[in-house]
């Protein structure tokens, strides 16, 4: 089913002289790199296509990965085909001008909600968009070609949503995958340095994470990340949602969460666990995602208590039917 869907995905490709890609709002590793990637790659493959990447959202810790394009005049989308990629539902996606073009592709890998496209790859249980796209590239070698920028675009996708391969969405397709973008040329010490060096300031304020995150009974591990705490450390929402990452090393705390204080007051939350799935609980408040990472959305501070009182609930039911866990 797989590769007929990849198929799909190259003939239709095949069909437009003009192609934009589009991300999801907020925009990470996977979104950015795989949007990247899969544009540099058509580019290569097919140089009397005209492809563009579009979008306004940055995303302070992929600046080393190169800046989109400002914009173009919106004629240029109509009769266009647009690839939207990494995002699940159509209201998260960044640039509504999608909404000009012809038609439209999914290439997805969370749990599918919103099939959008005139076709819709999605693959939940890969551990990236990235990795997709380096198998598509693998399936069509005779007809796609790639060089170590497309490549490192992709790995840096790959690296950044497997959690250095942790994660248990990885499966041996995924290290293949790797395997094939580093043979084309990737500089990992390069790559490694701009993802994981901290500024000074950064590291002061991991260290007032630690000294500020609380457990609840069961050992749900999380941190409010105030408006007043962004201030003072000159937080970026990224640099703050980054939070949740210093909590996923805690014995006991299968469940990590951060809160993040947003600028219109609602509350941003970032799940994340081992072991436990939590996508339900991300659903049940304006969110959703994987089994083992998600997101939701709070409208006041009061949910916070809820939310917690509910991921308690499931690790607490999690521990007494299972062993073997840390």
């Amino acid at each position: 089913m797989s590769r007929e869907l990849m198929k799909a995905v190259l003939d239709k490709i095949k069909e437009y002289d003009r192609i934009f890609l589009f991300r999801h709002i907020r925009p990470d590793g996977d979104c950015v790199g795989s949007t990247k990637g899969l544009s540099a790659i058509l580019r290569l493959s097919f140089p009397e296509k005209d492809i563009h990447v579009v979008d306004w959202q940055k995303c302070d810790y992929l600046e080393f990965l190169g800046a989109d394009e400002e914009g173009v005049d919106d004629a240029l989308y109509e009769g266009a085909l647009a690839l939207v990629l990494d995002t699940a539902t159509e209201e998260r996606i960044s640039n509504s001008k999608y909404k000009l073009c012809r038609e439209v592709v999914k290439i997805d890998h969370h749990i599918p909600r919103d099939n959008y496209g005139v076709i819709n790859w999605v693959e939940e249980h890969s551990s990236s968009t990235c990795e997709m796209i380096a198998r598509f590239y693998s399936e069509f070698r005779d007809e796609l070609k790639i060089d170590s920028e497309a490549a490192t675009y992709i790995y840096t996708g790959m690296v950044t949503d497997s959690g250095r391969f942790r994660f248990r969405s990885v499966s041996g397709d995924t290290m293949r995958a790797a395997a094939l973008m580093l043979e084309a040329g990737v500089d990992t010490d390069h790559l490694y340095a701009n993802l994981y060096i901290d500024d000074y300031e950064q590291l002061k304020f991991k260290a007032h994470v630690y000294n500020k995150m609380k457990r609840t009974e069961n050992g749900v591990a999380y941190i409010h990340v105030t408006a007043k705490m962004q201030e003072k450390f000159g937080l970026t929402q990224e640099q703050a949602s980054a939070s949740v990452s210093y909590l996923d090393s805690i014995r006991g705390s299968l469940i990590w969460i951060a809160f993040i204080d947003n600028a219109d007051g609602t509350i941003r939350v970032r799940l994340r666990s081992r072991f436990v799935t939590v996508n339900e609980i991300g659903e049940k408040y304006r969110g959703g995602g994987h089994d083992c990472a998600s997101g939701a959305t709070l409208l006041k501070q009061s949910e916070i208590r809820a939310l917690l009182a509910d991921a308690d609930a499931r690790l607490k039911e999690f521990k007494e039917q299972n062993e073997g866990w840390l």
